[in-house]
């Protein structure tokens, strides 16, 4: 599976990518894959070449690149460091939803300058779930499909939640929550599948009974492998529908 380590140039900054392809032509449809609070590193890389064999383009970008290039860090221990922890989340609290949503446009235009000028989905694993969401509700003429694996705080008081922004969302929208999840509690998911509702977004939201905070990635220490292989399963029938690949 060709990858290639790529620079995009936006506002305020560089922001390191990894561009994920099958082998010949590049894909006219494409995936932005948002990532985790560990950082771009070879787990994510991992689910974005899994997903590229789909014959999709991935891309996936440091999102947090406003401090220079974030991490990575070990998502096995990061959280439970204090001073890692700190790190971490003062990045996280520094790149707003709405600078995530602004960005979307340069990693659009990454996609585009490769050949990927078809539809194109979002993807996001934990604080990358909203993002991904927000982002087909900020880019809804080139996003068609949107994706959210154990993302967290997807409906609760913050003014950029994205069920605040589900009328502006046109994308089919797909969202795998860990079985308890103290990030996305039930009374979120329900808040989130009534705003989806009464915006007539085509969506499911889907409780994976079992599965912990992180079960998709594989340098996690919640890692299942079971699950992980039934998000990909989701993914691809997701992507199969709406980006016609």
């Amino acid at each position: 599976m060709p990858t290639q380590q790529i620079r995009i140039t936006m506002q305020e900054g560089v922001a390191e990518a990894v561009l994920a392809a099958p082998a010949g032509a590049m894909p006219k449809a494409g995936v932005i894959l948002y990532m985790d609070a560990y950082g771009l590193r070879p787990a994510m890389e991992a689910i974005a070449e899994r997903i590229a064999a789909e014959g999709v383009a991935v891309l996936v970008p440091d999102t947090l690149y406003r401090g220079g290039r974030f991490g990575p860090f070990d998502a096995r221990t990061g959280l439970k460091e204090e001073a890692t922890a700190k790190i971490i989340r003062a990045a996280m609290a520094a790149t707003t939803q709405a600078m995530t949503q602004a960005d979307t446009a340069s990693f659009i235009e990454a996609l585009t300058a490769h050949g990927v000028t078809g539809p194109i989905a979002t993807t996001g694993y934990c604080m990358g779930g909203a993002r991904a969401l927000n982002a087909a509700a900020a880019h809804s003429g080139r996003i068609v499909a949107a994706a959210s694996f154990h993302g967290g705080n997807l409906a609760n008081d913050a003014p950029d939640s994205p069920q605040r922004n589900a009328a502006r969302i046109k994308a089919r929208v797909y969202v795998g929550s860990a079985g308890i999840d103290g990030s996305f509690p039930p009374e979120q998911s329900a808040k989130l599948a009534e705003a989806l509702r009464v915006a007539e977004v085509d969506h499911a939201i889907e409780n994976y009974v079992g599965m912990a905070h992180g079960w998709c990635v594989p340098d996690h220490s919640v890692y299942d492998r079971e699950g992980a292989e039934r998000h990909y399963a989701r993914l691809k029938t997701l992507f199969a529908e709406t980006l016609g690949n």
